[in-house]
C-alpha cells in the first residue's frame, strides 16, 4: 500500500457522510407521498414547535445559513405550508407560522418520518439505540461551533 494510502473504512467522517446519504434516502422513500425534504421537515417542525419564530432564529435552530433558509422558506411558502408575517415590533423582521395546510402536512408526514428514523436505527440492537443517539448528540454538540451554520438548539 502506498505511503499516502488511507483506508476510508477507518475514517469517521467518511462513515458520517455515508450515513447522511442513507438517512436522506430513507427519509425520501418513506415520505415520497408528501413531497417534502428532510430540511423542509425540520423547518416546518421547528415553526410548529415555536409559532412566530423569525427566520434568523429558525436558521440557527436547525443549523442552516440564513440564505439557504430563506430559499427553504420561499419554497414552503410557495407550496402554501408556511407564511411570513411582519413583526409588529420591527417591520423588517418576518415571523413564521404554519398555514392550516402546513399543519395538516406535518401531521400526515409524522408517521412516515418516524418510520424512516426507525429504519435508520434498525440495524442496531434496541438496547444500543439510545447509546448511539447519546454519542451522536455528544459529537454534534461538541463540534457545533465548527459548522458553517452552528445550531442554537443545543
Amino acid at each position: 500500500m502506498p505511503a499516502t494510502a488511507i483506508d476510508l473504512d477507518t475514517l469517521p467522517g467518511h462513515h458520517i457522510r455515508r450515513l447522511h446519504q442513507i438517512a436522506v434516502a430513507v427519509f425520501l422513500q418513506e415520505t415520497e407521498d408528501h413531497g417534502i425534504t428532510p430540511v423542509q421537515f425540520a423547518a416546518l417542525q421547528a415553526v410548529a414547535n415555536t409559532p412566530g419564530l423569525d427566520q434568523r432564529s429558525l436558521a440557527a435552530r436547525i443549523g442552516l445559513d440564513t440564505s439557504t433558509l430563506a430559499n427553504v422558506v420561499d419554497r414552503l411558502e410557495t407550496r402554501g405550508w408556511m407564511q411570513r408575517n411582519a413583526s409588529p415590533e420591527d417591520k423588517r423582521v418576518r415571523l413564521l407560522t404554519l398555514t392550516h395546510e402546513g399543519e395538516q402536512l406535518l401531521a400526515g408526514v409524522l408517521p412516515d418520518m418516524q418510520r424512516a428514523q426507525e429504519r435508520i436505527l434498525a440495524p442496531l440492537p434496541k438496547a444500543e439505540r439510545k447509546e448511539f443517539m447519546r454519542m451522536l448528540r455528544t459529537l454534534v454538540d461538541a463540534n457545533n461551533e465548527l459548522s458553517r451554520a452552528p445550531s442554537t438548539s443545543q
